[in-house]
């Protein structure tokens, strides 16, 4: 805590949370996510930055712009032409709204008079039509933690981004069948002084979401971005964190980062260190045994070279594990095309010798203080690419750059693009304002309280009853009780009995909410046993309907005149265990009987059957 304190740690959060609705923000296509190769058409765009209403480019979407990209879109017979830009979008889902409405109302945010939508410009291809509809719907809350409140700027409504599927020569490819999808968007302020506070803040945002029983569950669903900064940094806003568990790690390689980045420019200032002049070097590398340069220079490529006065030996100094300062210098190579860069903290290396690096300092004028970064691509590229090392460079001689970073899996993070700027939103006039004195609703039970619930009122212990409540399934479990169905059995089903049966390689994301229920129905009305329910829920993941797997695999539950008789022919068969362990032995019979019956039979009615049987033996 104390170190984060001299620091001057400052963090928030935006956590996005896509919402289960019936149908997208504006349009009336479903919310199902689909497989790439039910895509019935696709299609090609390119896309480019326009400036505000105030005349203004954004400098995020600019720097999108600098590299030429053809982006391609899968459409699907669940699309429409709301997605492709086609046609106009749909008035904003109610449903949405009133999900949203209902998150704001926990956290005791005041909802706004009338949601307006506004365009988001985005030139990444994630979107078709080069921006993103957002609506602010409340502000003002508060969410608590152990060490403090900490604010709630803003909720606001958008659509989700189409979903990347790979690359192409060309450029990248995007489904849209995410794309639309209702999206949360919740941003605290920058009240957050530690990791541990970051970490606790989304986790108590993630419950109250998931306490509506509205929002959709898995990978992807849910996203955190983080703003950090320290008091000599700046603010760096880090895009993506899928694992909620990451955000603490995130929030201390960052401070990490940035407490590196400033010592460096101190040390560069020191050496009174600047960047020098940017060249081209090929002649250096005619005969060079890399393969990397080799294969730029067989397509009559260029090395092309930046001087770094008195860099010597920071280019490869630690900010991240495993990321250097040359790390940043090549994310910003990478954003103009390039595969990456050397530099001569780390040569002689790849293929690249000890003569070739005297050659190189000599080319450039280096002295034994400076280093030296190189790019080998085509000439148009390796030149782009320099001169954006060339731009990070005589960024590090000043601290720490605003900028946003993409979250990486191992908890640091690369350069995405620069901070972007009020010149990227501007009203939306396609969409009408939605006036949200008409929605009339309540916050939801938090998922806690629901849990105490689910112990005090269904006989539920403790810790089945926090997994059911904290389930992806829960809504299930209301609907089924709410029917008068057996609680536990529908709790260890849900929480049980299926992670079972994915631990076989079962598909059950194959089985819906109206096959569980539909099955609990079978056992509630005797059709089935309850014993039978995973060799039941086996079969519907294959693909049929519950009562049609019951009638091929022979689930109907047994009359009591079969159990009668199963229990009597195996007391037969094994009458000298009867008689030397005498009741003793219904433990042992009670698994024979139950695999006779085959899930046919009730364990309680098998166990009364037996023990009555067994009496009349002795």
């Amino acid at each position: 805590m104390e170190q984060y304190e001299e620091l001057g740690l400052k963090a928030g959060l935006e956590i996005h949370q896509q919402l289960d609705t019936a149908t997208k923000l504006f349009c009336d296509c479903p919310t199902d996510l689909r497989d790439e190769d039910e895509a019935t058409h696709e299609f090609e765009r390119y896309l480019h930055p326009t400036k505000s209403e105030l005349g203004e480019v954004d400098e995020a979407a600019l720097e999108e712009s600098r590299v030429d990209r053809r982006f391609t879109y899968k459409a699907y017979d669940t699309t429409c032409l709301v997605e492709e830009d086609e046609e106009p979008p749909r008035p904003m889902n109610r449903e949405a709204v009133s999900v949203a409405l209902e998150v704001a109302e926990t956290f005791g945010m005041e909802r706004v008079d009338h949601a307006h939508v506004m365009r988001k410009m985005v030139i990444d291809g994630s979107n078709t039509t080069g921006f993103q509809r957002t609506s602010l719907v409340a502000h003002d809350g508060v969410v608590e933690t152990s060490e403090g409140d900490v604010r709630l700027d803003a909720l606001a409504l958008e659509e989700e981004s189409a979903r990347r599927l790979g690359e192409r020569e060309a450029g990248p490819v995007f489904s849209l069948d995410r794309l639309g999808i209702p999206l949360v968007e919740i941003g605290t302020a920058p009240d957050i002084r530690t990791p541990e506070q970051a970490q606790e803040a989304a986790e108590r945002i993630g419950m109250v979401l998931r306490s509506t029983g509205k929002v959709k569950r898995g990978l992807g669903t849910i996203r955190q971005d983080l703003n950090v900064s320290i008091e000599d940094g700046a603010r760096i806003e880090m895009k993506g964190v899928q694992d909620l568990g990451a955000i603490g790690e995130m929030v201390e390689n960052e401070v990490q980062r940035q407490k590196e980045l400033v010592e460096i420019a101190d040390e560069l200032d020191e050496r009174d260190a600047s960047v020098g002049e940017t060249r081209d070097v090929t002649e250096v590398f005619e005969e060079t045994d890399s393969g990397v340069i080799r294969g730029a220079l067989s397509d009559d490529g260029a090395v092309v070279a930046v001087h770094l006065e008195g860099f010597d030996g920071l280019v490869g100094r630690e900010i991240q594990p495993d990321r250097r300062l040359g790390t940043e210098f090549a994310d910003r190579a990478k954003k103009r095309g390039a595969g990456g860069i050397f530099h001569t903290d780390e040569l002689p290396a790849y293929g690249v010798t000890e003569a070739e690096v005297e050659a190189l300092r000599e080319t450039v004028g280096a002295s034994p203080d400076d280093a030296v970064a190189i790019v080998a691509d085509d000439e148009e590229t390796a030149w782009k690419a320099a001169d954006a090392v060339a731009e990070r460079a005589e960024q590090a001689l000043k601290g720490v750059p605003e900028e946003t970073r993409d979250a990486n899996d191992d908890g640091t993070s690369s350069y995405l693009r620069p901070l972007p700027g009020a010149a990227r939103m501007y009203p939306e006039t396609d969409v009408y304002p939605v006036e949200l004195d008409g929605f009339d609703v309540s916050p939801p039970e938090l998922l806690d309280d629901r849990a105490e619930r689910y112990a005090a009122e269904h006989g539920l212990d403790e810790d089945l009853a926090e997994r059911v409540a904290y389930g992806r399934r829960m809504p299930v479990y209301e609907r089924a009780v709410e029917r008068g169905y057996d609680a536990s059995l529908v709790a260890s089903t849900l929480v049980e009995t299926l992670v079972d049966l994915r631990r076989y390689d079962v598909p059950i994301e194959r089985i819906s909410d109206d096959d569980l229920l539909e099955t609990f129905r079978l056992v509630d009305e005797d059709e089935v046993a309850k014993e039978a329910v995973p060799d039941l829920l086996r079969g519907v993941a294959q693909g049929d309907e519950p009562a049609q797997v019951a009638d091929e695999l022979g689930l109907e539950t047994a009359a009591h005149d079969e159990v009668e008789e199963v229990v009597e022919e195996v007391l037969e068969q094994r009458s000298g265990y009867v008689e030397e362990e005498g009741m003793g032995a219904m433990g042992g019979l009670m698994g024979v009987v139950m695999e006779e019956m085959r899930g046919k039979a009730d364990g309680e009615v098998v166990s009364d059957v037996l023990q009555e049987k067994l009496q009349e033996r002795l």
